[in-house]
């Protein structure tokens, strides 16, 4: 909609003169889950505003780089100017400013995609104050902060290059105005916060000198503050906290820091700072986040490292800086060994970049497995968070492949816990070679298989993988310290040999199957590929093993959703030759047969989280069958 008013009134100096416009119905509600959610919290929109007053002084640095008309030829500060008598606080900065167009757009929009996904998950529940943390965590809607204080807020802003001034106005509630503004603004932006009743704490100096020494410290610009015909004063000390030795930083340090400038409300799982010197000049501060954001698989969610060139903010979204199987990590990285570039494709595709992602990947690699060798049952909570993101990296990253393997947790059918790869290998009875895998939509259906059933008797441990991605890996990898995964419903192996049991029973089970399997193979037809006796087979009847060169049902599954023209392969039916039921196969009749064969196919399907292949005939077999025990 305010694209189109804009294309409707022409010139962008002065189209949206008088503007008016109305808060979307799911902007109306996320703000008042912010205004009415976060009261012990609010300190955090002082944070929240000096951090966008930051980004935008950062922003005209690096588009001065190659339009010196945008350059500030003064001093880059941010001013706080504070009315008590009045209860207005004013945040003045020297950053790129914003059209009329762009304070339309960036002010009058929340959280452009998400939002109703994010809305629903609240329904029916109380909207607490964790909940609102993670919406200004989740949806950067951090200068809605401002009306948890102010009941009226006001921004004037001049952008870079032009030469007239606009002013956002809103209550926060109905919606937001724009018009021209009589004030002779400079290049930049300046909110003006008209103070509730119950927030006059905040038109005190020391209030806010508190708050700036708290959450903005780091910020790279001086600070200033001053009351209204009072003496200025720079309150924070300008030094960016990846700058300081470690020896001079607390955990707390980190924390705020990690917090003001990311807009979390957690603490960081972990926290990498390191420095580089030598071919390669760079500092890194990286956090690797406990709780996942909403969108970690959103096929357009970008990277969160800050990438400075010798302190100069240049992007935060730019591909490269790391791969995208750490996209949940956000921090900063600055270096040297990279000139100042507007074109972001040549600083991206640049080979010091490439070196540099290099080095950070190992790190957070090398941390990852400190943290698991460390705490398990830590690094388990963390793994419930990321793992799936961290799996992708086994196929999409062959240099990191191996690495990334060592510090993935996989789920043991034998110990029922998560474990290690190498913990797998550790344990393996004498005479193994494979690493047994069997893929299922959920553990509870990977746990009640019928495919595990010989390994549980021979004493075999299986991995349980239930994400759909663990087909694709373990096919991609192929294999871990030498031993091949198989996957134990697609593959052929034979486990006879291996282990606690041994085949003791004297039945000659050749000649015996020459007269099961031609039996329910008549009956199926074209239903199955073939029937053959079952080594693996001890409590069930039956089971359904992918056919040669054929994929078993839940991969099959994966190729279908991303394809519905995709056909699976019919499978191969292994019988248990000890089954009674199979037992009392040629004592039936044929008709008998045939609905005893179609059923234990269906169930073998039902099994493997499939539906019935002919939901009607497996009904009327069922009621056959069940005349026949009557």
């Amino acid at each position: 909609m305010i694209k189109e008013c804009i294309a409707q009134t022409g010139n962008q100096e002065t189209r949206m003169s008088n503007y008016t416009q109305t808060f979307e119905a799911d902007t109306g509600k996320i703000l008042n889950i912010v205004i009415n959610s976060l009261y012990s919290d609010r300190d955090i929109f002082l944070r929240e505003l000096l951090s966008n007053a930051s980004d935008a002084i950062q922003k005209r640095k690096f588009l001065g780089q190659t339009d010196p008309a945008v350059l500030n030829n003064e001093i880059d500060n941010i001013e706080i100017v504070i009315n008590k008598k009045k209860k207005i606080i004013e945040i003045t900065d020297t950053g790129i400013g914003l059209s009329d167009a762009e304070l339309a757009e960036t002010l009058g929009t929340i959280a452009k995609s998400g939002t109703s996904a994010f809305l629903q998950e609240l329904d029916g529940e109380e909207s607490s104050k964790d909940a609102a943390k993670t919406l200004i965590g989740q949806f950067g809607v951090g200068f809605y902060s401002a009306f948890m204080v102010a009941d009226k807020v006001e921004v004037v802003s001049r952008k870079a290059g032009t030469s007239k001034s606009s002013i956002w106005e809103s209550d926060g509630q109905s919606g937001f105005a724009i018009n021209n503004s009589e004030d002779d603004q400079a290049v930049g932006t300046k909110i003006v916060l008209h103070l509730k009743k119950d927030a006059k704490e905040f038109a005190t100096s020391d209030k806010i000198k508190s708050l700036i020494k708290k959450y903005s410290d780091h910020i790279s610009v001086p600070i200033n503050i001053k009351e209204t015909d009072g003496e200025i004063e720079q309150v924070n000390s300008a030094t960016a906290l990846w700058t300081k030795p470690t020896s001079k930083i607390s955990d707390e340090d980190y924390k705020e820091f990690y917090n003001s400038t990311f807009g979390t409300f957690d603490e960081p799982f972990a926290t990498l700072h390191n420095k580089s010197e030598g071919t390669l000049e760079f500092t890194n501060l990286l956090f690797i986040p406990k709780t996942a954001p909403f969108d970690l698989f959103d096929p357009e969610r970008k990277t969160k490292i800050n990438l400075y060139i010798n302190r100069v903010f240049i992007s935060n979204d730019l591909e490269g800086v790391i791969p995208t199987w750490l996209r949940f990590i956000k921090g900063i990285l600055d270096t040297t060994s990279l000139d100042l570039n507007v074109s972001r494709e040549m600083v991206q595709n640049n080979p010091v970049l490439k070196k540099i992602s290099k080095s950070l990947t190992k790190r957070v690699l090398s941390e990852l497995k400190k943290r698991l060798k460390k705490d398990e049952v830590a690094y388990d909570a963390f793994w419930e968070q990321f793992g799936k993101v961290l799996k992708e990296g086994l196929y999409e990253d062959i240099e990191n492949k191996d690495k990334i393997a060592e510090i993935i947790r996989v789920r043991s059918f034998k110990e029922d816990k998560l474990i290690t790869l190498q913990s797998y290998i550790d344990a393996m009875i004498d005479g193994q070679d494979k690493i047994y895998v069997l893929t299922a939509d959920t553990l509870e259906q990977a746990q009640s298989s019928p495919h595990l059933e010989g390994f549980k008797a021979q004493g075999i441990d299986v991995l349980l993988m239930t994400d759909p991605i663990d087909a694709f890996w373990t096919s991609q990898m192929k294999s871990f310290q030498e031993k091949d995964f198989l996957s134990i419903s697609r593959e052929k192996y034979d486990i006879s040999k291996l282990g606690e049991v041994k085949d003791e029973d004297g039945e000659d089970k050749e000649t015996t199957d020459e007269i099961y399997s031609p039996i329910i193979k008549e009956c199926l037809g074209d239903l199955v590929e073939d029937v053959k006796a079952s080594k693996n087979l001890i409590d069930s009847p039956v089971r359904l093993v992918a056919g040669e060169g054929g994929l078993d049902f839940n991969l099959e599954r994966i190729l279908k959703a991303q394809n519905p023209e995709f056909e699976g392969s019919k499978k191969v039916l292994e019988i248990n030759l000890t089954h009674e039921l199979i037992k009392k196969l040629p004592a039936l009749s044929s008709e008998t047969q045939k609905s005893m064969s179609r059923v234990l196919f269906e169930q073998a399907r039902i099994l493997d989280g499939e539906m019935p292949s002919n939901s009607l005939q497996f009904s009327k077999d069922l009621i056959t069958l069940g005349l026949k025990v009557v």
